[in-house]
């Protein structure tokens, strides 16, 4: 009877996994649009734990002016991974103002955690190598409507 009361319990949680279960990217979250200085970023935007749990996984390709953007909601010590993503990516973690406090290059595929060095609240995830190739360093100000309305 146990084990009945069990798969009772596991049942649902089955059926209700989000995507990443499916082994499918999310594509369809709400969409911003950031700035950094005249380059502008096209970004998803996580803000559940199921999203951010699935973040730009499963994702085969991703245009260049494209990325995710994760909302937490309160700043803390952030730290990402890279299970089961296919795309090499730069992580920027940023503070409520729009301040890169640091980047960290990701290489695909790895369970390597890449941490914010200070508490963020937001990471903003693109192709590897955007920010670099756009002479964007730790210290420049992203701009858009999330980083105005963070308290």
């Amino acid at each position: 009877m146990k084990n009945l009361h069990f798969l009772a319990f596991l049942i649902p949680l089955v059926l209700s996994a989000p995507v990443l279960a499916q082994g499918q990217a999310q594509l369809n979250l709400p969409r911003t649009i950031l700035s950094a200085g005249i380059h502008q970023i096209e970004a998803q935007v996580a803000r559940t734990p199921e999203e951010h749990a699935v973040g730009l996984m499963f994702r085969k390709e991703m245009p260049q002016n494209e990325g995710m953007l994760f909302v937490f909601n309160a700043p803390s010590k952030q730290c990402f991974w890279m299970k089961n993503t296919l795309l090499g990516l730069t992580a920027a973690f940023v503070a409520d103002d729009g301040t890169v406090v640091n980047l960290e290059d990701m290489q695909a595929n790895t369970t390597k955690s890449h941490c914010s060095t200070k508490p963020v609240r937001y990471v903003l995830e693109v192709n590897q190598g955007w920010f670099a190739k756009k002479g964007i360093k730790a210290g420049a100000k992203l701009s858009g409507a999330p980083f105005k309305a963070a308290p």
